[in-house]
């Protein structure tokens, strides 16, 4: 069994993306890595190079400027990445620069992808999510956040990324997927607060349909980002990745969020008390079938 590894990344210095961290957390999963590099105003390439492994493949991209609406500019990276892996391959394990997949997940990625590799009717492999907010003390827990996606995909063209990359489709079909027992964390929501606004303003660029949106958190005045404004959160009170350490001891900035209330409507208030008391999210969204 083959599994290549494909990732995007632009301007990572500039906007602090974890992005080696989330390399090197599946270098042991996968047989080579494929880097699509976007034209950068940093040393993002020299980033990458840093990166002591000869798994690693780094090709190159403009991305085009005129696709400012629904992230679509980043499906088209993504599957620029997919198209580069190696023919031979199994599976794709797509990994963004802000995700980390967890050193005690790499033993049952590699046996369900193994599992499934002869099952053709199965095109992915769905992944539970874990959303840091404002420091690495926090994660959310709520249903804005998405719970579940596909990262490892078969490798057949046929299938592509669907809307900013969340997830992948055939055509407007939902691929067929299987459960994989391995957590993705996601660290996109974590930064000095500064840094955070100036990676919001930027790159809300490539969200225009939103950019007007008065409750659009880019919007909002002054030069930090407001990490107050979320509806609820809890403490995180297990391990992070191995590969987070070092990042994580650096950190240089302190936020203190109250997190004893939940700023929710009677709806989202019930949905919130039924999905903890039975583990099943009603009326979510899915860009997936299991199967």
């Amino acid at each position: 069994m083959k599994i290549s590894g494909f990732t995007i990344v632009r301007n990572a210095v500039l906007y602090d993306y974890p992005v080696v961290e989330a390399i090197t957390s599946i270098l042991p999963v996968v047989d080579e890595m494929i880097v699509l590099l976007g034209n950068s105003e940093d040393n993002t390439e020299e980033l990458i190079r840093s990166i002591q492994s000869d798994k690693i493949r780094i090709h190159y991209s403009v991305w085009d400027e005129n696709l400012k609406k629904g992230g679509a500019v980043l499906a088209v990276e993504t599957d620029k990445a997919f198209q580069l892996i190696s023919p031979d391959s199994d599976w794709a394990f797509y990994i963004q620069a802000d995700e980390i997949i967890h050193e005690k997940y790499h033993d049952v990625i590699r046996k369900t992808s193994l599992l499934y590799k002869d099952d053709k009717r199965v095109e992915g492999l769905l992944f539970n999510y874990l959303h840091f907010y404002g420091t690495y003390d926090y994660v959310a827990d709520s249903r804005k956040w998405y719970h579940k996606e596909v990262r490892i995909i078969r490798n057949d063209k046929g299938i592509h990324a669907y809307r900013d990359a969340q997830g992948f489709r055939r055509g407007l079909k939902k691929i067929n997927v299987k459960p994989v027992e391995a957590m993705v964390y996601h660290y996109g929501w974590v930064k000095n607060p500064r840094k955070m606004k100036e990676k919001l303003k930027k790159t809300q660029e490539f969200w225009l349909d939103t950019i007007n949106d008065p409750t659009n958190v880019e919007r909002r005045s002054g030069e930090i980002f407001d990490f107050s404004a979320f509806d609820s959160l809890k403490h995180f009170d297990s391990e992070h990745p191995v590969v987070m350490k070092k990042r994580i001891e650096e950190k240089n900035w302190n936020i203190d969020l109250d997190i004893s209330k939940k700023k929710f409507s009677l709806k989202e208030k019930l949905l919130y008390w039924y999905e903890k008391k039975t583990g099943k999210r009603l009326f979510d969204f899915r860009n997936y079938k299991i199967i």
